[in-house]
């Protein structure tokens, strides 16, 4: 049955994705933004729409988190850069559905913090789901892509990106980035970083009904012959400049998916990877074999006020924020659990098209 009346959100947190969550969020008919979590006491009291580049909106952030569950929305955009499973179980045990882009798929890797959420969604009657543009999307258009075939041997997500003038330190140190070439501590360190892929190679596997007998990854590194100076950091001469991870899915000794990333920064590294273009191939091999390539442009008006490289990040960050919000229906119909993609009905990107002169299109901020 259709939802007549928009969803009251609430929004968790307002870094670079959840800027763009509030963003689209304000602009889209089918939401209400009824609050806002910001943990840092600098960001609380404030309006939202001043925390986002927008118009105030009349909505107060704040770190009390009782007087938001209060509100008794209907959904939690969770947005921050890392899961808080503590956090989670607060939220979902209130009866309050979460959709979120911290790195949350199936949650296998969160080990015991996954019973605790499903234990959560259990007693609130709430719903927990977790996508992205990849891990998330990506999958999504494998999924699809795989129903046009009679016989599937393998599923191949590939993403290759130049990150050179990607500046976040903080999340890319920990799969390798920097690291010294020969310093015995990195072999693992992209497995680590990336697991979150191993729950999404669980994600295509399920959908395929598949069971898989192992999910193994295997990486590779590069490193820059030169000191590579970013905005602000630079990676040495010797240090890691590259990084590939592929998290393969193993049934009967052969691997059926294959979700892979390679990402590189600079001109000098070594040995040399040559990427052909950001953005992601899906193969579905089998019968008939199905390509995919995915690519992302920015529209005309970004083009036209862009005024420095910076400004076309922020494509990231919506890429990021929209998965999980074009959920959120789909979430509050599930029945309670942690649920993915093959739980859920199709979501759809309701309340996006521009509709004359109050368009979202023209609310929105560059950033």
């Amino acid at each position: 049955m259709h939802n007549t009346s928009p969803y009251r959100v609430v929004q968790w947190t307002t870094g670079n994705v959840g800027k763009s969550s509030v963003q689209a969020i304000t602009a889209n008919p089918t939401l209400e933004l009824v609050g806002c979590y910001a943990w840092s006491d600098a960001k609380s009291g404030r309006d939202v729409g001043e925390l986002v580049g927008l118009e105030p909106l009349g909505v107060t952030a704040t770190n009390d988190i009782d007087a938001l569950l209060a509100l008794k929305p209907d959904c939690v955009v969770y947005n921050p850069m890392w899961i808080d499973v503590d956090e989670l179980v607060r939220i979902l045990s209130a009866g309050v559905n979460v959709v979120t882009s911290a790195s949350f798929i199936t949650g296998q890797n969160l080990g015991e913090g996954r019973a605790r959420i499903e234990e959560a969604c259990k007693s609130g009657g709430s719903t927990m789901f977790g996508s992205g543009v990849s891990p998330g999307f990506a999958e999504l258009l494998a999924i699809v892509a795989a129903t046009a075939c009679d016989r599937v041997d393998k599923v191949i997500i590939q993403e290759t990106a130049d990150t050179t003038l990607y500046d976040s330190p903080e999340t890319e140190r920990p799969v390798g980035f920097d690291m010294a070439i020969d310093d015995p501590a990195l072999e693992p360190m992209a497995a680590t970083g990336t697991a979150v892929f191993a729950e999404a190679v669980q994600l295509v596997a399920d959908s395929l009904g598949v069971e898989l007998d192992e999910i193994r990854c295997v990486s590779e590194y590069a490193q820059t012959t030169e000191d590579l100076p970013m905005a602000s950091w630079t990676i040495k001469a010797g240090h890691v400049a590259g990084v590939y991870a592929s998290w393969r899915g193993i049934a009967n000794g052969k691997t059926v998916i294959d979700i892979n990333v390679r990402w590189k920064k600079g001109q000098t590294l070594e040995p040399d990877w040559k990427l052909d273009g950001d953005g992601w191939t899906i193969t579905i091999e089998g019968r008939p074999t199905v390509t995919m390539n995915v690519g992302f442009l920015p529209p005309p008006d970004l083009i036209e006020n862009a005024k420095t490289l910076e400004d076309f990040f922020v494509l990231g960050h919506i890429m990021t924020a929209m998965p999980p919000i074009h959920a959120i229906s789909a979430v509050v119909a599930a029945r309670p659990g942690i649920a993915t993609y093959n739980d859920l009905n199709l979501p759809k990107a309701r309340g996006v098209v521009p509709r004359g002169s109050g368009s979202q299109t023209q609310r929105l901020p560059l950033a």
